[in-house]
This record gives structure tokens, C-alpha cells and sequence, in this order.
């Protein structure tokens, strides 16, 4: 599902794309501007935002505008990640969250790399078949509606853990933005309406959604109305005061066991007294004298962004040309590799992941080695398996301060405000985190990734995540800070980015505005964003023996360059933010 709004992105590139014309000339980029003007003279993407000290860039422009004041009162990357963390889950509740989990990666000023895990955990009383009937067959919706979609929430842990070990403010300072955001309430625009009318019908049928998110004759929200969420502001009063204990331990998690049990969901008291964090070393590979750290096993998301970096560094896409026949089937077969390996990953702590294989530039080069250049692989060559629709959510935000310290982080409630009931008086949005299991090795979930045995149910285990929240350094300077949503387009989605400025010399705005293309092994299609491909490539790609669907916009990768606006640009800023306009609401703001 594209996000509402999304089509302001034509502002961006439709200039380009309402001609039907490719969206740069059929020969390698020897100048990027030529990007800004092809086919139109006319400037189609907006400029970067520089920041001067620092600059923070999320999905939501009050969150942008919190993370940013924070910088500007002497907080660093980590307070104003965890202060915009906890905005988000008030002004963004679609996908911001303290009633789900993610994934962090950190760079401190001294060039230390860390990431936090602090997704969700299945309750105790989960079970490998709990979505599953009498007959062995999966049950439709069971694992992505009501309580008993529910895993234990980490995003509280998280906040909480990185900040008491490298926040500089204090735990009030950071959150009484998000407070007063809740108290108070804030002005909805239209792109936050069109959110919350995607799920007027759960909240209908959920008492204390309804209450926060409709009126009281159950008509939705409008733009210009302002949402108030006292529950919420108690709740996160609450946590400023006690940390993650009220939370876990204290009324928050007491009242939200009783709306679970109420609504026949499992969790339990011991699972939220028993939840922890996972400080891990990051997953990291090299790309043309770059080098990135990016999110390891539970995610799938990491790897796969390095196995397609490593097939690609064999081939020159400089010179092949951007978004060319021959660039697109080299970047195609890069994922459908990538994509079929990553589907027998797990969490580490019960399955032992063969990462290092993955990663291996000399399995790269096996791989590249096979490779047909003429014609597409068989998916079904590789493995079996079966196509679903994809959807998109999650939220991504970066963040780096002046000392360059660095923060990526994505975090979620998985679908649009996750299972669709809020815990009782808390205020909280829960999230459907158990579809990211396997309900059933062979299905494929919400996300269309099929399941495998390691990704299998089971008490206090973390379910395989895309998420791939990465930083990006050389020279031991940070360079990029990335990531965004998109369930299994997320790897797809920073290997755009991320190629687009190195191998393309785009700016970083262009770079995050660039139409997209995705292969995930199964279903056995490109997908690309309208205008991604001119007809003449579609054409010798058809004739190659890809099947080529058109989506429209997805992903919203919020992202950050150091040094100039683009790779080898100088600028006059620190750091140039360039912020995903496929979604109306989001910012880029310097500090």
C-alpha cells in the first residue's frame, strides 16, 4: 500500500515522469546535474538541507523540529534520538511507537560502531502453531490483528538503555516534548488524517482507540483538528520519572497484561519483568573504499544489504549507467540472490546464522561467476516458494551532532497501528510484531517473505526483521547515516541510496527522491516505482525474460550526507539532509 500522500513526490520527479521519458539518458551520468534537469530544463528535486552543527531527519516535521532543539540546547545525537523516539509515538502513532520495538545503529565521536536490538520478544505462552487451525492451515489475520498479535514491546528498553549510558541530558529534558505533545495535543494536517483513516475501522472496534483517535459519534479525525492524548502524556510522565521500570514493571505493564488477557491475547507480567536489550556488534562490509555497519541477525535486512553490495562491487555501474538495462539486470540478480539466502536467517540466540558466508566477498564473486548478463535467473532455481502482496510501514529517523556522533534508527509496530487496539488507559498502540514469524514454514507473511524453520515461533524469540538502519563512514569520518520502511524493500531501498550517491554521484536528496526497483526471490517480479525505467529499458529487460510490474512510490528513506551535498562536494554545512517527500509530513532539520 503506498502511503497517503505519497504522490507530492511528483514535485520531486514527475516533471520527469509525466513525460513518459527515461528518467536520465541511456549512457553512464558523467555530470549528476544533469540528473536535476533531464528532459524538462526545468529542476525537478528539491535541494539538500544543510545543517551547519547537526541535522535531524524523520518521517514526521513536529519529531524533525523536536530532534533539532534538542541538538540546538547541547544534547547530542543520542538525546535527540530517544526525545524524538518518543515523539513519534505521539505524533506519528501510525508507526511510532512505545508499544513496539527496533533496531538502532550507533557511531560514537571516537568511530565505535555499536547496535542495539530492542525489538519485540514472543510471550512465554506462544506457541510454533498458535495461528494455525485444527487442520494445520494458517489462520487469515490472526497474526496482525488484536491481542493475540501482540509480542512484548521493546521500544521503552531501548530508548532508555542507550540513553542512561550516552545521553547528556536528562531522561525529563528528552522527554518533555513528546509530553507536552501529548497533553497539549497538535494540529493534524491532512498526510497525518489520511494515517488514521487507514484504520477508522479497527479503532471503531476497540474502545480506547475509538476514544483517542474518533469522534464520539465515531466519525474520523480532520485536518486542523488537534489530537489530544491524555493517556499517553500519563503514560510517558510516568516513564520520565521511573525509566523503563514503569514500564515493565510498574501500572503501565500491569494495565497493559489486563487488556491482553481481556482480549484473549497471552502476554504475561514475567514477560515484560523478563525482557532485555541486546547491545551487538554491527554486521559490516565495504563498498568502493566505504565502509557500512548495518544491522546483523534478527535482521535480514543487513545481510542482504551486503551480499548485494558485494555482487555489485564486481561491476563497474558507474560506467554501466544509472537505471540502464544493463545496471537494472545486474542490481535485479544482486537481489534475487540476496533475497533467497536470506530467508534461512534467525534470531542468533536459537539458530545459528551462516552470516559470514553471506557477507564473503569471495561468495559474492562465486555468485557473480554464474550470473548470466543477457537474460534473468529463475527464481524458482534458487528455491521454491509462493508471491503476496507487500505493504509498508515502520518509520525510520537519522540523526548526527556536531561532535559526529551518528544515530539510524527503525523501529515499528509492523502494520499500520499494529494489531489496531491501544492497552487500555495507557494510551499505548500495540503492535502485531508475531506475523513477522513463521506461522508456518513455506507462507509467506504480510510482507510476502516466506517462512523457514529458523524463523519459527517460540517463547522469548525475536522474529527475523528487514529493518536496516546503517551507518556509512570513510576514512574514519561518518559519511551517510540511512535506513527507512518498507517491510522486505527496505534492503532494496538503502542499496538505492546508498549506490545512488556513490556510484551516480547524485546529491543526497536525489538520491532518496530516485524511483526504485525491487526483487525479493519470490514472487518472481521487478517491481518498480512509475518512471523508474524508460520504455526502451523496460523493453530489452522484457525481451531478457524479466517480468516487470509497476508500483506506485513506497519506502520513506530519511537520510543524512557528511561534507557536502554530495560525495566530493564541499559544502558549507556539516551535514546535508535529504528527507523522503513520497510522504508529505516528514523533514530534514539542521541545527
Amino acid at each position: 500500500m503506498p502511503f497517503p500522500g505519497s504522490l507530492r513526490y511528483g514535485a520531486v520527479l514527475l516533471a520527469c515522469i509525466a513525460t513518459g521519458a527515461p528518467l536520465v539518458a541511456s549512457a553512464a551520468v558523467s555530470d549528476p546535474l544533469a540528473f536535476e534537469t533531464t528532459h524538462t530544463g526545468q529542476a525537478v528535486g528539491l535541494a539538500p538541507m544543510p545543517g551547519r552543527n547537526g541535522m535531524v531527519v524523520t518521517a514526521q516535521d513536529i519529531a524533525s523540529h523536536v530532534g533539532a532543539d534538542i541538538l540546538a540546547r547541547g544534547g547530542n545525537a543520542v538525546d535527540a534520538a530517544v526525545a524524538v523516539g518518543y515523539a513519534l509515538a505521539v505524533v506519528y502513532p501510525a508507526a511510532g511507537n512505545i508499544g513496539g520495538g527496533g533496531f538502532m545503529t550507533l557511531r560514537m565521536p571516537d568511530g565505535h560502531v555499536t547496535f542495539l536490538d530492542f525489538r519485540e520478544h514472543a510471550p512465554a505462552a506462544a506457541t510454533p502453531d498458535m495461528y494455525r487451525d485444527g487442520s494445520g492451515h494458517v489462520i487469515a489475520g490472526a497474526s496482525t490483528t488484536g491481542w493475540r498479535a501482540v509480542a512484548v514491546p521493546g521500544t521503552v528498553a531501548g530508548m532508555e538503555a542507550v540513553h542512561d549510558r550516552w545521553g547528556k541530558l536528562s531522561r525529563a529534558d528528552v522527554m518533555a516534548p513528546a509530553i507536552a505533545l501529548a497533553r497539549d495535543g497538535f494540529v493534524l494536517k491532512p498526510s497525518d488524517v489520511d494515517l488514521l483513516h487507514t484504520a477508522t475501522a479497527a479503532f471503531a472496534k476497540d474502545p480506547y482507540a475509538s476514544k483517542i483517535f474518533l469522534h464520539a459519534d465515531g466519525t474520523p479525525l480532520a485536518a486542523g483538528e488537534r489530537l489530544v492524548q491524555p493517556d499517553l502524556a500519563r503514560t510517558l510522565e510516568r516513564i520520565a520519572r521511573d525509566g523503563a521500570r514503569a514500564f515493565y514493571e510498574g501500572p503501565v505493564a500491569r494495565e497493559i497484561v489486563k487488556s491482553s488477557r481481556k482480549g484473549g491475547g497471552i502476554l504475561s507480567r514475567q514477560d515484560f519483568a523478563s525482557y532485555h536489550t541486546r547491545m551487538m556488534a554491527p554486521l559490516s562490509c565495504e563498498y568502493r573504499g566505504y565502509h557500512i555497519d548495518t544491522a546483523p541477525p534478527p535482521s535480514g535486512g543487513g545481510v542482504a544489504l551486503c551480499e548485494m553490495l558485494n555482487i555489485l562491487s564486481g561491476y563497474d555501474m558507474h560506467a554501466l549507467g544509472l537505471h540502464t538495462a544493463a545496471s537494472i539486470q545486474r542490481e535485479v540478480e544482486a537481489m534475487r540472490h540476496a533475497y533467497a539466502d536470506r530467508q534461512d536467517l534467525g534470531d542468533p540466540a536459537f539458530v545459528t546464522n551462516p552470516v559470514a558466508h553471506l557477507t564473503d566477498p569471495a561468495y559474492a564473486l562465486q555468485i557473480r561467476q554464474s550470473l548470466p548478463l543477457n537474460h534473468a535467473v529463475s527464481s524458482a532455481s534458487l528455491h521454491p516458494g509462493a508471491p503476496e502482496s507487500e505493504k509498508e510501514e515502520t518509520t525510520h529517523y537519522s540523526i548526527a551532532d556536531r561532535d559526529g556522533m551518528a544515530v539510524a534508527v527503525t523501529y515499528t509496530l509492523n502494520g499500520w497501528f499494529g494489531a489496531g487496539v491501544v492497552a487500555g488507559r495507557t494510551g499505548i498502540v500495540m503492535n502485531d510484531e508475531m506475523d513477522d514469524f513463521s506461522s508456518q514454514p513455506g507462507v509467506p507473511n504480510m510482507f510476502g517473505i516466506i517462512g523457514s524453520q529458523a524463523n519459527a515461533i517460540a517463547p522469548g524469540k525475536t522474529p527475523l526483521s528487514s529493518m536496516a538502519p546503517t551507518i556509512v563512514s570513510r576514512a574514519g569520518q561518518p559519511v551517510m547515516v540511512l535506513g527507512s520502511p518498507g517491510g522486505s524493500r527496505i534492503p532494496t531501498i538503502v542499496l538505492s541510496v546508498l549506490t545512488g550517491m556513490v556510484d551516480y554521484g547524485l546529491d543526497v536528496q536525489q538520491a532518496v527522491d530516485l524511483p526504485r526497483i525491487h526483487e525479493q526471490w519470490q514472487p518472481d517480479v521487478v517491481q518498480v516505482e512509475r518512471g523508474a525505467l524508460s520504455p526502451a529499458v523496460v523493453k530489452t529487460l522484457t525481451r531478457e525474460g524479466y517480468k516487470i510490474e509497476e508500483h506506485a512510490p513506497w519506502g520513506v528513506a530519511e537520510s543524512i550526507l557528511a561534507g557536502g551535498p554530495r560525495i566530493g562536494r564541499v559544502g558549507q554545512a556539516r551535514y546535508y539532509g535529504g528527507a523522503d517527500m513520497r510522504h508529505q509530513s516528514g523533514a530534514a532539520v539542521g541545527e
